[in-house]
């Protein structure tokens, strides 16, 4: 793990593949998780240089786990997608200090382009 590791929180398996196929053909190491309780419960979640979560998750809500980490004084940078994107969600997940807001319908490389910029990593290698 390192300053390219990105954990993807999505319970859509299919959403979740193709964000790692996405993340790893821009040279980053994604690590899939289908809930935020796996992910919290993961011994390796203090390495992950950024987080990529959906807002709604089975479970706990990616909001809710941005809680979680900062009530934990983890300060990993969240990126949230969405397929539903509420000015609600995007208003308290801005407050809570996310570092990107994105659509599910967003192009990829708007995704990738935040992630560079959090990680301070460039290109593919």
């Amino acid at each position: 793990m390192g300053t390219k590791s990105v954990a993807i929180i999505d319970d859509d398996a299919s959403a979740n593949r193709a964000l790692g196929r996405l993340l790893r053909g821009a040279g980053f190491e994604p690590s899939g998780f289908e809930s935020a309780e796996r992910y919290l419960a993961d011994p390796l979640r203090p390495s992950f240089a950024c987080v990529l979560a959906d807002i709604q998750l089975t479970g706990m809500s990616g909001l809710e786990l941005q809680r979680q980490l900062l009530a934990l004084g983890n300060h990993t940078p969240v990126i949230f997608i969405t397929a539903h994107d509420d000015p609600g969600y995007r208003a308290e997940a801005l407050r809570r200090g996310c570092v990107g807001f994105f659509r599910k319908t967003d192009p990829g490389a708007l995704i990738v382009d935040a992630l560079r910029r959090v990680t301070g990593t460039t290109g593919t290698a």
